[in-house]
Formats: C-alpha cells, structure tokens, sequence
C-alpha cells in the first residue's frame, strides 16, 4: 500500500503514523507500507526483506507493473553472472512514469501467459525472463543465466523459443537466438558455462559434458568435459572444491585412476579462465596431442 492509497481509504498521517509503530502496518520504504502480520510473517524468510522491497518496488511503480529481468531470476534461484541491486520491473508503455531510485524499469507489453506470480507478486515467467536476459545482457551473461534455468528444469528450450518468437524485431532478439542455440543444461555451474563459451572463443571443439569414464568394469567418475577424440578431460575447480582434505586427496587419486587408463586431465579455475583463458586453451590443446599420440599406441598395442 502507497501512502496515497491509505490516505484515499481514510488515513490520515498521524493515523499512518500510530499504526506504523504499533506495529499494524510495516514501513518497507518511502511512502510504501505492508500489512504488519504479512510483513513479519514474510521477514521470517531469509529473502524476506528483499521480497518486501520488490513488492514497494511494484506498489509504487503503479497499475501493470510486473517483477522481471535480474529481479525475476533472483525469485526463480537462477544464477546470474552479475548481481543486480535496482529492482528490475517491466511495466506498459506510459508517458509520465519515472523510476525511482533503486527501481530499473524496462517497458514492454507484456502478454498474460509470459505473467505469472511468486507468492503476490507478479512476474514474468522463467522463459520469459530467461529471453529478457538474454536480450539485454551479454552472451556470456545469457548462457550462464539460460544454463541455469535448464538446468534447475525451469524451462525447456522449446519454451523460450516460442517466447523469443514473440519478440523476434526487439532489440536483442539476435543474441538472445544465439544464447538459446548455445544453452546447454547440463552445465552444473556459472564456471562451466564460462568454460563453455570459452572453448568455443578458443576454437576448441564442443566437448560432452558430464560423462562418466573410467575402469575396466565400472566408471572410475564423472567428468566435467570430455573430447572424445582426444582422450582429454577438463575439470572446472570451484573455490570450495578442495576445502576439504579427503575431497581433494580423492580428487588426485581419481585422476590418477583415469590416466591409467589413458586420459588425459586438464584442471583450470575460474581465475584462469577469465583472465587467461588463452593459456587453458594451449594446455587443453597439449593434452589433445598426448591423448591423441596415447590412443594410437594402445590401438597399435591392441592390433
């Protein structure tokens, strides 16, 4: 509730002011008000604030304006490779609306099946936001953006094509066919995705992702990227993925196990494949030709 539309129902400022401190109504922002038992029973989650602060964000924006873009995915848990603080809304073409400090607006008509609602509030649907993304963002933001959706099974690539189809002359729409073409849900994190894109900037062939290789009679793991071809593996190494000891100790053991079996292993971080992504490219590119030279000895072996 704005102040405008308690003091239309018959509020007056001090009366506005009681029930604020006996706790009635809860303050979210300037000029925007909560019921207090829905307030309190929202602020017991743990994004409780920020749902509060998206629905001032829609109560002050006005008639038709809907949560989306970053704000929609942060809703829907969908990673996005850079945090966005402003309260993304799209609401209808109208002359005189302004935003609001902390409020980014986007203005489009939106159609009822790309509206649907999170608790209260309204929101542009996971295919939806995934292509709104993927329009405005870059194509690295809108792989790892629609890498995550798939994956979390949130849409299917079916869905935001049929979506984009709506929005084929809009600013955008080219790249975002490009994130949808290139989206692969099997991606498991930012990282991989990052990774992704990287190796095709590199002009390194598409690898499978999550393969399980390895041992005689069972797979020795699952790997992250795997190049046939070549006999070579690539594994993302996550800030917390060696924090603990005997992870890490079952790490190297297992990539011992895989190279005993004629794999080669390629391990990178994120720091290194954001700042020198050339260098992860040049020793992927090694282990092709161990892997490669590899595969023919065991071949001549065998033969």
């Amino acid at each position: 509730m704005t102040t405008a539309e308690l003091t239309a129902a018959g509020f007056s400022d001090d009366r506005i002011g009681t029930l604020t401190s006996r706790g009635d109504l809860y303050r979210v922002g300037r000029g925007v008000y909560a019921d207090g038992e829905q307030a309190r029973e929202t602020l017991a989650f743990a994004d409780g604030l920020q749902l509060l602060q998206l629905a001032a964000a829609v109560a002050v924006t006005g008639t038709g304006a809907v949560v989306s873009h970053e704000s929609a995915a942060y809703l829907y848990s969908i990673d996005l490779l850079s945090k966005q603080d402003a309260a993304t809304l799209t609401c209808p073409p109208r002359r005189g609306r302004n935003a609001r400090a902390g409020i980014k607006l986007h203005t489009a008509t939106l159609p009822d099946d790309h509206v649907t609602a999170v608790g209260r509030l309204p929101v542009t649907t996971p295919a939806r936001t995934v292509v709104d993304l993927a329009r405005t963002l870059s194509f690295r933001a809108g792989v790892v953006t629609a890498d995550s959706a798939l994956r979390r099974k949130l849409v299917t690539k079916a869905e935001l094509t049929a979506v984009l189809a709506t929005c084929t002359r809009w600013q955008g729409a080219l790249r975002a066919a490009a994130v949808i073409a290139f989206a692969d849900g099997r991606a498991e994190s930012p990282l991989e995705s990052i990774a992704r894109i990287t190796f095709k900037d590199c002009g390194l062939p598409a690898p499978e992702l999550q393969v399980w290789l390895g041992g005689t009679e069972e797979p020795v793991g699952r790997v992250d990227f795997y190049w046939r071809k070549y006999r070579t593996i690539a594994e993302v190494d996550g800030a917390l993925k060696y924090a603990d000891p005997d992870r890490a100790r079952a790490q190297l053991r297992r990539d011992s196990l895989l190279r005993d079996d004629g794999f080669e292993v390629v391990h990178f971080t994120w720091q290194q494949i954001t700042q020198t992504p050339e260098h992860v490219a040049a020793s992927i590119r090694k282990a092709f030709s161990r892997g490669a030279r590899n595969a023919a000895e065991r071949a001549g072996r065998a033969g």
